[in-house]
Parts: structure tokens; C-alpha cells; sequence
């Protein structure tokens, strides 16, 4: 165990070569690879074939649907709630009148949600529980009058909720005022 080995002159050369030699060997080998690709050869993401392009409103032009209906409500002294949903039935805002009743405020989402998930008035399915009652046990729809659906190339890109007047026609017309607001 006294004996230490040595490391000769020859055997540092020959270690050190080595090692340069690696070295240089996969530095060729990243620069050969990199300059023999181009932007077409370069590994293609899956994700574009995957993907879908949706329209979506955006946050000014939902407070604006919101202040219009709001607007149209006061104007016959109606105190309502408004909601405004995007299209997978997110809120993106909603608004509680002065005195509208505190029911409303929930029942205006629910309308918002009803409406875009079936790009309906929701005045129209009410109807449609004749044929089908159970769409009303579906989780965080209301089939009231009163919600609208609003759209962009024939494809739901938002709802708009309104509850708290007397009658869901109100609710329509002040929720379809909404609508109008954004240019439909």
C-alpha cells in the first residue's frame, strides 16, 4: 500500500489527448448536427394539428353588454342583475342593479350559462321541458326566461344572464338590449 503509482509523462499525455479529443469530438458532432438543420427540419410540434382557434369576448365588451342592460332595465324602473359568461359558461362579469333582489344576482349566471351552453334564448328551452324535463336537473342551469345567448360566426361565444324583473319577457328584452350593445 506504500507504493503509490506514479502517473508517468507518457501516460498524462496520453489521458490528456484523450480528453481533448472528446472534447472536440462532440463539439463537432452539436455543430454538425445544428448546422445541417433548418427551420423546416426541425422537430414539428404536435400541437398545431391539435389545437382549435375560438373567439372569445373580452372583459370590455362584457361590462359594456352589462352597463347597456343595466341602462335599458332603469329606464322602466326595473332593478336587475346581469351576467355575462364566456363561452365555456365562466363569468366574465356581472353586475347587481340598485335593489335588485339578492336571488338575483345567482339567477342571472345560471340564466348566462343556460343560454351559451345551448346557443338558445333560454326562453326558447323553457319550451323544450315539455319534451324533456330533466334538462332542468342539469347542474347550474335555470330555464327562465331572461338569458340570451350571443354569437360570433354562427359559434356561442358568450351569454348574457338577466334576472330580477317581474316577468322573464323583461329579463329577455333587457338581456337582448345586452346583446345589442355589442353590436348584434
Amino acid at each position: 500500500m506504500k507504493h503509490a503509482r506514479k502517473t508517468t509523462k507518457r501516460m498524462r499525455i496520453v489521458i490528456g489527448g484523450t480528453l481533448v479529443g472528446a472534447v472536440a469530438l462532440g463539439t463537432f458532432a452539436v455543430v454538425s448536427a445544428n448546422a445541417g438543420s433548418s427551420p423546416s427540419a426541425a422537430p414539428r410540434s404536435a400541437a398545431g394539428k391539435n389545437l382549435a382557434r375560438s373567439t372569445h369576448l373580452n372583459a370590455d365588451a362584457a361590462g359594456k353588454a352589462a352597463q347597456a342592460v343595466l341602462d335599458a332595465a332603469a329606464k322602466e324602473n326595473q332593478r336587475v342583475s346581469v351576467a355575462v359568461v364566456d363561452r365555456n359558461g365562466n363569468t366574465i362579469v356581472t353586475l347587481r342593479g340598485d335593489g335588485a333582489g339578492p336571488q338575483s344576482y345567482e339567477a342571472a349566471r345560471k340564466k348566462a350559462f343556460t343560454a351559451v351552453s345551448w346557443n338558445a334564448p333560454t326562453s326558447e328551452l323553457v319550451k323544450r321541458l315539455e319534451n324533456a324535463p330533466t334538462l332542468k336537473d342539469i347542474p347550474g342551469t335555470l330555464f327562465l326566461g331572461g338569458g340570451v345567448p350571443v354569437d360570433a360566426k354562427g359559434a356561442p361565444i358568450a351569454g348574457i344572464g338577466v334576472a330580477g324583473a317581474p316577468s322573464g319577457d323583461l329579463d329577455e328584452k333587457f338581456a337582448r338590449a345586452g346583446a345589442a350593445a355589442l353590436g348584434k
